[in-house]
């Protein structure tokens, strides 16, 4: 549960919005079926930059929006609406994905994406599955928050020509990031994966194309060049752990 002053000041949508996006999902209880059902929803809706509200010399807000994204809230809210049966568990899943500890404070949140993975690793919400011989590994010091001091990261990613139309790896519901080429960053981008007619689809929140968008995830990897391709898979949802 979110501290009363955090509620007080979050900017969230109201409770029959998210109920409504909820029941897209039926009864289902299969985590990646429900990512699938509710990331199609968005499809269209507008690219926003830089939604979140807080920085190192300004208070963290903690925000949820179901109109407007960038791709890592995309990401997020998609995530946490699957594993969520009613609008207080959706906050609830949403701020824990997001902040370390579920503390809403700003050098708490998951500014780096690898950080993101294993948080979320540790919290039960996501399985990595970069595994087996064909992972490589990259180091990264990454410096590019202001307000963060650097910090090196080792990380594994498969190389991009792993995703073959017959031979993917990937399953629907699974969240891809992709990993820079540039020294001092990890994650450029990241979507879903969903599986139609054995093709896969990245659905994204793009900012070129200005919105949440849903292509071949082929046609991405030719058009974008990078150092390769993180996978993590959603788990079934356990009760968030409480703060001390």
């Amino acid at each position: 549960m979110l501290e009363s002053a955090s509620m007080k000041r979050a900017k969230t949508p109201g409770r029959r919005e998210v109920e409504k996006i909820l029941k897209l999902a039926g009864g289902s209880a299969d985590t990646p079926m429900r990512v699938e059902r509710i990331s199609g929803h968005f499809v269209g809706c507008p690219y926003q930059i830089g939604p979140l509200i807080g920085s190192a010399d300004r208070p963290e807000v903690f925000v949820a929006s179901l109109t407007s994204f960038d791709c890592v809230t995309y990401m997020e809210t998609v995530l946490s609406l699957a594993e969520a049966r009613t609008p207080q568990e959706f906050e609830r899943r949403l701020c824990q994905m997001r902040y370390r500890s579920g503390a809403v404070e700003w050098r708490k949140r998951n500014h780096y994406m690898v950080d993101w993975i294993r948080n979320n690793g540790r919290e039960g919400l996501v399985r990595e599955v970069t595994l087996g011989p064909k992972a490589v590994v990259k180091t990264r010091t990454l410096n590019v928050v202001p307000g963060l001091p650097s910090e090196i990261r080792t990380f594994r990613c498969f190389p991009k020509r792993i995703v073959r139309p017959a031979h993917s790896p990937l399953e629907s519901g699974d969240l891809i990031f992709f990993a820079s080429t540039r020294p001092h960053l990890d994650i450029f981008h990241c979507g879903l994966i969903v599986k139609k007619d054995g093709r896969d689809l990245l659905r994204h929140a793009s900012r070129s194309q200005g919105g949440v968008v849903e292509q071949s995830l082929l046609d991405f990897l030719k058009k974008n060049r990078m150092a390769g391709i993180i996978v993590a898979r959603p788990q079934t949802p356990r009760a968030p752990r409480k703060r001390s």
